[in-house]
């Protein structure tokens, strides 16, 4: 699909709350396309906007691309105002992690994220309804959904952070009985952690879905069955592949996950409480991103 032009007008939409606070982003953004003839808007984000609020800002900008400047949550909130419909959504990766942005090929350097929000290519990529909440990234219960709960409460940002909120979790957290249905198949057994996938890596680079594929019809549903803590590291924190006897992974279009006791449940790096049923399906060539 074709490029954009200096004709084009480009809303950003940013985040104050994102990422490490050393940057200004609107003063940035302005100062970046000051010299240039390119028709800009920039909306920061009030804490707690709703998605009609921000659908209604994207509608009276009438702009011809929608950039979202700030991490993954920020990235969601843009593309369910805008799926289904043919607005491109442009990254400007400002969040702690950047799953999405690292996913696709996107410049985690400032300027060069510009130029390819103003004028990169256009690719359809699908999305997942898990829960009715929208997906872009991962969705997960267990493991790494206690993590972000945990995060969310530490004072540190970052990896370190991170790991310690990791750490923390390791020692009380327990094994999940679950019921899967893919495929009209049944499976049941124990698992740390079940990620549903549309895209292949975690913001921390590690690649928890090696088939993942964004413009297909098919989501991944990943088992991390067996409960060592050299595994979880390893596919929390590292590219080492994974062992595959401990780890099961499915395509699939739709799925339904029954618990036996609530679970903590996260989507897109969200924390969305305990639940005990989780519900997904594909939502095919959901909405169009801007890429390199």
């Amino acid at each position: 699909m074709g490029a954009g032009n200096s004709s084009a007008k480009l809303l950003f939409i940013v985040n104050p709350g994102s990422g490490n606070h050393q940057i200004n982003y609107s003063e940035a953004i302005t100062l970046h396309f000051k010299a240039e003839s390119q028709e800009i808007e920039i909306f920061e984000l009030p804490k707690d906007c709703s998605l009609e609020n921000l659908k209604q800002t994207i509608d009276q900008s009438k702009a011809d691309r929608v950039i979202a400047v700030g991490g993954d949550g920020t990235l969601k909130l843009v593309a369910e105002c805008l799926a289904g419909t043919n607005i491109p959504i442009g990254i400007i990766p400002a969040g702690s992690a950047n799953g999405m942005a690292k996913e696709l090929g996107i410049p985690l350097e400032l300027e060069a994220a510009l130029k390819v929000a103003a004028s990169g290519q256009l690719k359809k990529i699908h999305a997942i309804k898990v829960n009715g909440e929208f997906c872009i990234h991962l969705a997960d219960i267990g493991f790494n959904a206690y993590i972000i709960k945990r995060f969310d409460h530490l004072p540190q940002r970052g990896m370190i952070g991170y790991a310690k909120a990791a750490w923390q979790a390791l020692w009380s957290h327990h094994k999940m009985e679950v019921d899967l249905e893919i495929k009209g198949k049944q499976i049941q057994t124990q698992a740390a952690m079940v990620v549903i996938a549309n895209a292949t890596s975690y913001g921390t680079g590690v690649k928890i879905n090696p088939e993942g594929d964004l413009t297909d019809d098919l989501f991944e549903v990943i088992l991390v069955k067996k409960y060592t803590v050299l595994e979880i590291l390893k596919v929390k924190f590292t590219e080492l592949p994974f062992n595959r006897e401990k780890i099961e992974l499915f395509h699939t279009k739709d799925l339904c996950i029954k618990t036996r006791h609530k679970v903590h449940f996260q989507v897109d790096g969200e924390y969305q409480g305990k639940v005990n049923q989780v519900e997904a399906r594909i939502l095919p060539a959901a909405i169009t991103i801007i890429i390199p």
